[in-house]
């Protein structure tokens, strides 16, 4: 098959040594994350017996902590740097894992919950930022690819093994999954101080001083963070929280379907990323998030039309369809928006500028699911007709991007004929 082989070896991307090395800690690190976070919530309400209300609070006020710590973190990043910044976020998330396993009472989670999303406020943020700067500008949608590739692959197969090790009966299963969680944090660090980061100018640091205000000074990237909150709370953060009870409740799919349409999700990703990104080199960026807007808003629509269905496997096929197109959806999302926010940050500001792209992240998954949820209970499918008008106008919005962004800026870079070594 010669042209199979072409095409996989067209997907390959020289990038520097330092992303795959940073793409290896992250794989072991979402490892973790997937065997342990998913079980969570499970753990607080039928092993240690806090409410299911109490143990949703500690969620919440995990996130807002989270909310904040990715702010200060973008801005000690330009200061002090992002991988010792990164170090910090993930020793606090080891630690409080390590704690995790001594939670009996509900002030315990709280305390514990807050170290965790602490933690993980800044070192999600980081990740991106620390990707950005040892990738030239012309692989980052490559680079931002593969790690959402790399990603999907640790949760789910770490979601795989945390199912097969917990059971509800046994409290030190849990502990076997959260100690374990936290070495992959630790194990995470040892991975970022093999990396060698260029060196920030010192006007670079000067200007860094303007702090977040620069940011929202940045009219290009002030409308890319409107389309950014637009489909992360129109389509990204009602996948998990929102779906699956309309999947169960009015599409009427069983437990065993919905699980199955995560997979496909996940599977998807894993296997159009990386040609998602090749396709969209040399292409104007706005046309990509307009694309991407127009594809999340048919995502919904579909899984509207599920709704209306009465044969399960025309309700099991629209919702499949569905699933697939969010997930294309996703892969323009992380192949564009992530790359050209570092394209637009100026030298001594890109952790600020990823921090606000994560500030949004939180809000969205703030917001997302609670308007989502009065609205599935207010007006039933009415809901995916809604988030698809939100997300058609977040992606018709993204065109007026084009005259706001620096010429270097508008299109995704085609592949670089060679890479220029890293510093020893």
């Amino acid at each position: 098959m010669p042209g199979i082989g072409a095409w996989l070896r067209g997907l390959r991307y020289d990038l520097p040594r330092g992303v795959y090395v940073l793409q290896a800690g992250l794989l072991i690190n979402a490892f973790g994350n997937g065997a342990a976070n998913p079980f969570l919530l499970l753990y607080l309400h039928n092993v240690r017996g806090i409410p299911l209300v109490v143990a949703g609070l500690v969620s919440a006020s995990g996130a807002v902590c989270a909310l904040v710590l990715t702010l200060a973190a973008g801005s000690i990043a330009d200061r002090r740097g992002a991988v010792p910044t990164m170090i910090a976020g993930l020793v606090c998330s080891a630690f409080a894992f390590a704690l995790y396993p001594l939670i009996r009472l509900p002030w315990h989670a709280f305390v514990v919950a807050t170290l965790a999303w602490s933690g993980a406020g800044v070192w999600l943020t980081m990740q991106s930022s620390v990707l950005a700067l040892i990738t030239p500008p012309q692989l980052r949608h490559a680079a931002f690819a593969q790690q959402r590739v790399v990603a999907n692959v640790g949760l789910g197969v770490g979601g795989f093994v945390g199912g097969m090790i917990v059971t509800t009966s046994r409290p030190s299963t849990f502990t076997v999954l959260f100690l374990l969680n936290a070495i992959t944090f630790l194990a995470y660090t040892g991975f970022l101080l093999r990396l060698t980061l260029p060196r920030t100018p010192r006007q670079a640091l000067t200007g860094a001083a303007a702090g977040y205000r620069a940011v929202l000074r940045d009219g290009g990237y002030r409308r890319l963070a409107v389309v950014n909150l637009a489909v992360i709370v129109g389509a990204i953060s009602l996948l998990n929280g929102v779906f699956p009870v309309y999947a169960k409740n009015h599409a009427g799919v069983s437990e065993s379907a919905i699980g199955a349409f995560f997979l496909l999700n996940s599977v998807t990703i894993i296997v159009c990323q990386l040609p998602v990104a090749r396709a969209v080199e040399g292409h104007r960026r706005v046309r990509a998030l307009t694309l991407m807007g127009a594809l999340f808003a048919a995502c919904w629509l579909q899984v509207a039309a599920a709704g209306a269905l009465t044969d399960a496997t025309f309700v099991l096929l629209a919702l499949a369809c569905g699933i697939i197109t969010m997930s294309l959806a996703e892969c323009l999302y992380d192949a564009v928006l992530a790359p050209l926010t570092a394209d637009l940050a100026p030298e001594g500001l890109l952790g600020r500028y990823m921090a606000v792209n994560g500030f949004i992240w939180q809000i969205g998954f703030i917001a997302g699911p609670p308007i989502g949820a009065l609205l599935l209970a207010t007006t039933g499918s009415g809901l995916w007709y809604i988030m698809a008008v939100l997300c058609a106008i977040g992606g018709g919005y993204a065109l007026l991007l084009e005259r706001r962004l620096p010429h270097h800026a508008q299109r995704t870079p085609r592949r670089a004929p060679a890479v220029v070594a890293e510093a020893p």
